[in-house]
């Protein structure tokens, strides 16, 4: 697939860590989710780039869930690590964790993502990442996991396709 050697997950594994602030809030008094997918995007965008030697673009958000509400005074952290690469794509996945900024109770995880990242060249053309070394069994589960959702990924691009095409074929274009 690649003639680069690989790159473990801990050689590019990153955290973000910000406090969030009355500027973050939604309407509701709780931090917007946008600024929540901001700081994830932040954190696995600097996770890609560090495991492909350059710049990485994000190609996807393949799945974002919140689990809880975030609020003012937490203390978020973004925990991100590459579990899968392809020949120019990289999987990142990234965990939420927020604490109260004045306590010391362990942190909860609030939130959790799947995006995939393209490496490019200094012409925005893609270009070959690392293959990414699982080192443990969580790294492994989670290389098998991403493989689970890039087929699902590439199944659903491919069906959305063909439909299209029949349904233009039968001249009702959109």
């Amino acid at each position: 697939m690649t003639d680069l050697p690989g790159k473990p997950t801990s050689a590019s594994r990153t955290t973000l860590s910000h406090i969030m602030t009355a500027h973050d809030t939604n309407l509701l008094g709780t931090v917007h989710g946008g600024v929540i997918m901001k700081l994830v995007d932040d954190a696995a965008g600097a996770v890609a780039g560090r495991h492909s030697g350059g710049p990485a673009v994000t190609a996807s958000m393949d799945e974002m869930a919140f689990l809880m509400p975030v609020r003012v005074g937490d203390l978020v952290h973004v925990k991100a690590q590459v579990n899968w690469t392809g020949r120019s794509s990289m999987e990142v996945g990234v965990r939420v964790l927020a604490e109260r900024w004045n306590e010391s109770t362990p942190a909860q995880q609030v939130g959790s993502a799947y995006l995939v990242f393209a490496a490019v060249d200094a012409d925005g053309k893609p270009r070959q990442v690392p293959p990414v070394l699982p080192e443990t069994e969580r790294d492994e589960r989670r290389y098998q996991e991403a493989q689970i959702r890039r087929t699902h990924r590439l199944a659903r691009r491919r069906a959305i396709l063909e439909l299209r095409e029949k349904r233009s074929a039968e001249g009702l274009d959109d």
